[in-house]
């Protein structure tokens, strides 16, 4: 009986392991391509530092950021490719939105997947886990004057 007991468990785990792995493989970001708020909030705020392109894929706010509005809508994509467009493969990119949990947003995976078919090889997600009022406004990051 007690070695059923320890197959039944080890078929659970890696069952969820499974769907675990399946859930982050979903994601067109690779866990090396977010940035935390804190790192993105020194660069900003260090002068000698070199300072990555912003681009809002709902509304502005950050320092500097381009709003092309929701990439989750036809305007909004178009914005951020015509933006693209102009930009060589390796520049440093940033994205981000910040309308809700990021679990939830409907504009940052679009906006990641045209980064990656446009292949750029410098872009990150800025990784506002909550929402753009939990982790910058409120923290006192650099906003748009």
């Amino acid at each position: 009986m007690k070695t059923k007991s320890v197959f039944f468990y080890s078929i659970i785990a890696l069952v969820f392991s499974a769907c675990s792995n399946a859930q982050n493989s979903k994601e067109p970001w690779a866990e090396n391509q977010l940035m935390q708020p804190s790192e993105l909030a020194k660069i900003l705020n260090d002068s000698a530092s070199t300072k990555p392109i912003l681009f809002s894929v709902f509304s502005g706010g950050i320092k500097n950021s381009i709003d092309l509005g929701p990439a989750s809508e036809k305007e909004g994509i178009e914005n951020l490719k015509k933006q693209l467009s102009k930009l060589p493969k390796d520049t440093n990119i940033v994205i981000y939105c910040g309308c809700c949990p990021f679990k939830d947003c409907p504009n940052i995976r679009p906006a990641f997947k045209l980064l990656n078919e446009m292949k750029f090889t410098n872009h990150k997600l800025l990784n506002l886990s909550h929402n753009f009022k939990v982790d910058w406004i409120d923290k006192g990051y650099p906003m748009n004057e």
